[in-house]
């Protein structure tokens, strides 16, 4: 996971980093998501979630051009880089390579391994720099690294979230909700973050789930809320964009089915999906 590169942060950030860090159907209107089927996992609603992720993780809806991306936005999370922003300091980027050494071995990438354990947990570059960041992007040009970082991706991040989100009873848009929160703060806690337990734990305290008997909407709510206080408390997020001017958005209009055509701002830029 990573931030945005548009994100502010600061130079607490590095201090801030730990070595076990980690580092979202029912119609519009609708007040449950229970029985909702596919949901978030349905391929077009899957596209739709990468696109809007897309829209703060790397400023534009085109997210199957980010699989070459990398760089190290000064986050103290090392190098940031693909679809979602695995990050050398967090170890999902070397859960990327190891799964793409598996598939594919001897392949380019496959020599920094040892540097990408040896870094985890901090945002040192010692043994990979220019060679490494280089060897990725050229990477991206192989269906067989595109398919582990989309492995990675639906192993730590998507599918744990989707499921958690099913089980709460949400529907497509609370799913896209978990996941979001999942790939922006990781799933557990680590110094100076708040993980998505936390946050969910922390809207549980202030409204039921629709699984508990409470109202869907009255839930993402606070969940949406919770997720915003914990934005604020980090010392390497500030900008809420994702959260007020999209996901709430598309709360407040109820459109719980997460259906297109969709219209949200992040960092103030103005993005569209539109309906079909």
């Amino acid at each position: 996971m990573k931030l945005s590169a548009r994100s502010l942060v600061t130079p607490l950030a590095a201090l801030l980093m730990s070595a076990t860090a980690l580092t979202g159907c029912a119609q519009a209107g609708g007040s449950s998501g229970k029985g909702a089927g596919a949901g978030l996992a349905a391929p077009a609603k899957k596209d739709i979630a990468m696109r809007l992720a897309s829209s703060a993780e790397n400023s534009t809806l085109d997210w199957k051009a980010q699989y070459r991306y990398i760089e190290d936005i000064g986050d103290g999370r090392g190098y940031t880089g693909g679809i979602i922003g695995f990050c050398s300091g967090t170890g999902d980027m070397l859960r990327v390579v190891e799964r793409y050494a598996k598939s594919r071995p001897g392949n380019a990438l496959e020599r920094f391994l040892p540097a990408l354990r040896e870094v985890k947990g901090s945002d040192a570059h010692t043994g990979l720099g220019g060679p490494f960041t280089r060897a990725w992007a050229e990477a991206a040009g192989d269906a067989r690294f595109r398919e582990a970082q989309d492995a990675e991706r639906d192993a730590s991040y998507f599918d744990p979230a989707v499921r958690r989100a099913k089980q709460d009873g949400l529907g497509t848009l609370g799913q896209f909700v978990y996941y979001d929160a999942y790939v922006m703060h990781g799933e557990a806690d680590a110094d100076g973050s708040t993980g998505f337990r936390t946050i969910r734990d922390r809207a549980l305290d202030d409204a039921r789930s629709p699984t508990d008997g409470g109202d869907e909407a009255a839930y993402l709510d606070a969940f949406l809320d919770a997720r915003v206080a914990a934005i604020r408390e980090e010392p390497s997020h500030s900008d809420t964009s994702r959260v007020e001017t999209a996901q709430r958005v598309f709360l407040r209009n109820g459109n719980l089915s997460l259906d297109p055509p969709l219209i949200w701002k992040v960092y103030g830029d103005r993005y569209e999906i539109k309906g079909s």
